[in-house]
């Protein structure tokens, strides 16, 4: 498939943003900034056009999955074990067609699928056999489903259902283009898993029966760092979600709320889009369990992609961590910090 490059974001435009979301450490966020293995758009024969979640919005009805966040807690709350797979998987990949209160959110989803490993994603492949947790994944301003579509496939491979949404006004086509809207992606986020979920029990649906619905985790990139962040806290929090991962990103507003979630950050500390003091005050700020891995020398992102020791420290440690908290996999809690630690090119603190 064509190899695409995502345009950084001007950081001038960073100030819009922190004039809407008050305590945003935003400091200016950027696209995906390095290749990727995306191509356009897969046909779909499942493109569904879904009801509007808006009870999913706390801004509107303060109902619903996001309309009470939940006391803080000091414990984790780790889902039940169950046995994670030990092996790679094909990937295939649907689109659909989400809304929220007439915001239109075309996803791609991705999935362990039937047939051999390796190579691009399918469309609408054979779903394998079996159940997987869903990972919530957003992308940076300007960016898209596609331009991240190497990095969803990795986590797919590793056996989980990844749910890609284009954001209405921050994607590589949107008209306009919109930084400000950053503070709507949460909601968006939690919309788009309330869909994805339904279709465990959607009949013929081909995801039906393959989604562990309990075990549901979010990761994003640059703004979907900050999208990430913001379904943790305040208002906005997901309490569905059992782990998250910020990668270039920071706080959006709020501290982090409800039941203690395991977070993992990971971040270049010569990131000169986003500052690697964002990711670390949000860290150094978050009392649940949580890890950070710095990449040395690391810019805005590129060690998302590529085969470099550093691309392959984030996403050994970003499969780690959502194996262990998805999936209660002991044995991939204890390698992340040893998958996390590489001389010259990544460091890894915390207390997952």
């Amino acid at each position: 498939m064509r190899s695409v490059r995502t345009p950084l974001v001007p950081r001038v435009l960073a100030g819009l943003l922190l004039a809407l979301i008050p305590g945003s450490a935003l400091a200016g966020c950027g696209g995906a900034p390095g290749p990727s293995d995306a191509g356009a758009a897969p046909d779909s024969s499942e493109d569904a056009s879904a009801g509007d979640p808006g009870s999913a919005d706390p801004a509107q009805s303060g109902t619903g999955v996001l309309g009470a966040a939940a006391k803080p807690s000091g414990t984790a709350t780790k889902p039940a074990t169950v046995t994670a797979p030990t092996q790679t998987f094909a990937v295939g990949v649907s689109q659909f067609t989400f809304s929220r209160s007439g915001r239109t959110l075309r996803t791609l989803v991705f999935y362990p699928a039937t047939g051999s490993a390796g190579g691009a994603p399918k469309s609408n492949a054979a779903v394998a056999a079996g159940r997987f947790p869903l990972v919530l994944w957003s992308h940076g301003l300007h960016g898209s489903p596609e331009g991240y579509q190497g990095v969803s496939a990795k986590i797919a491979a590793a056996g989980f259902v990844v749910a890609a949404p284009a954001y209405p006004f921050t994607n590589d086509k949107a008209n306009p283009f919109n930084q400000g809207d950053m503070a709507n992606q949460p909601a968006d986020a939690s919309a788009v898993i309330t869909e994805v979920l339904k279709l465990d029990t959607k009949a013929g649906a081909a995801l039906a029966g393959h989604i562990e619905t309990a075990r549901v985790g979010a990761a994003g990139h640059s703004a979907g760092g900050y999208t990430t962040a913001g379904m943790l806290s305040g208002s906005a929090r997901d309490t569905r979600l059992k782990g998250g991962i910020i990668v270039a990103g920071g706080g959006m507003g709020g501290r982090f709320s409800g039941a203690a979630t395991p977070v993992l950050f990971v971040h270049g500390d010569k990131d000169g889009t986003v500052p690697y003091s964002s990711g670390k005050s949000l860290y150094d700020s978050c009392t649940w369990p949580k890890g950070f891995l710095t990449l040395l020398g690391g810019d805005h992102g590129a060690a998302l992609w590529g085969t470099t020791p550093a691309a392959q420290a984030v996403s050994k440690t970003m499969i780690d961590f959502f194996r262990y908290t998805l999936y209660g996999d002991a044995a991939a809690h204890g390698r992340l910090r040893q998958d996390a630690t590489v001389s010259g090119a990544a460091k890894y603190d915390g207390n997952l």
